[in-house]
């Protein structure tokens, strides 16, 4: 139920915001609107049907702390 109330929500912003980003032609906005929309959707779906979603946090951190040791070992 949840995930046909974030489907509608989101049609119902595609009907407000599409037209005037076609009026306007303005493509590259248009773009980034889609895609966030579509992520924002996604993943809301998932929520609604109780997926785990990763942390952000967690990916970040295993990109950068073996970044932050090395330059830690350098420095000292």
């Amino acid at each position: 139920m949840t995930s046909m109330v974030v489907v509608a929500a989101a049609l119902i912003i595609i009907a407000i915001d599409v037209p005037h980003l076609k009026r306007k032609r303005l493509k590259k906005e248009l773009w980034v609107f889609s895609v966030l929309l579509l992520i924002g959707v996604g993943l809301s779906i998932a929520h609604s049907f109780q997926i785990t979603l990763p942390n952000p946090i967690r990916g970040m951190y295993m990109i950068f702390q073996p970044l932050s040791d090395f330059l830690y070992e350098i420095l000292t």
